[in-house]
């Protein structure tokens, strides 16, 4: 069985952990629960996607911006309230798919009233790449299968930094230049990793002799 990877996103994780645990701890206290925090981590992310829809990118991009730490606090404060049970991870992941929709759908609607069927194509194919790359994953650690699966360059956190990069510089610039470019990206970053991970649960299978 080869080893696990050390990813970015566990890399990233691990140097934020104690600041994390400290800001879980203070709001379990305060008697928040994880879940509301997953929720309005979504709210948020929607709220985003409506001014990306819109055309208004920098507005847009600071909302994603503000929702992103949402997503790590709200298993800090799983942590601080010591939750067992597996709901919460469900949860999150459910909701994760919901806000890479929005953003999507937000930008190929925002391609489609601009009449440029080309971009429209690649939201849909980065959303499609997105979903991907996540289902391989979940798919892979099912019980029949049990392989661990974090490989890829473009994980969720890098496909959001560059939806957050790609949005705020379009804003900044007043261009859809940069969004052209970041879709182009995705939509060849998110299938290339859905690829890398179906090759390392081959290899895995294969050195289990499956």
């Amino acid at each position: 069985m080869r080893d696990k990877p050390d990813t970015l996103t566990d890399r990233l994780r691990n140097l934020m952990r104690t600041p994390l645990d400290r800001a879980g701890l203070a709001l379990a206290r305060l008697g928040v629960h994880p879940d509301w925090i997953t929720a309005f981590g979504l709210l948020l992310v929607a709220i985003a996607s409506l001014f990306l829809a819109a055309g208004e990118f920098l507005v847009g991009g600071i909302v994603l911006a503000v929702s992103l730490p949402l997503d790590a606090l709200d298993g800090a404060v799983a942590r601080a309230i010591k939750r067992t049970g597996a709901f919460g991870m469900v949860l999150d992941s459910t909701l994760d798919r919901y806000a890479d929709g929005f953003i999507f759908a937000a930008l190929g609607y925002y391609f489609a009233v601009q009449d440029r069927p080309d971009m429209l194509g690649l939201a849909l194919l980065a959303l499609v790449g997105s979903f991907l790359v996540s289902y391989i994953r979940a798919r892979a650690d099912d019980s029949n299968v049990r392989v661990s699966v974090t490989v890829g360059l473009f994980t969720r956190l890098e496909r959001v930094a560059i939806l957050l990069l790609m949005t705020l510089a379009s804003g900044v610039l007043e261009s859809q230049l940069p969004l052209e470019i970041g879709l182009l990206i995705l939509a060849l970053g998110t299938h290339l990793t859905a690829l890398q991970r179906l090759h390392h649960v081959y290899a895995a299978l294969k050195d289990r002799g499956e």
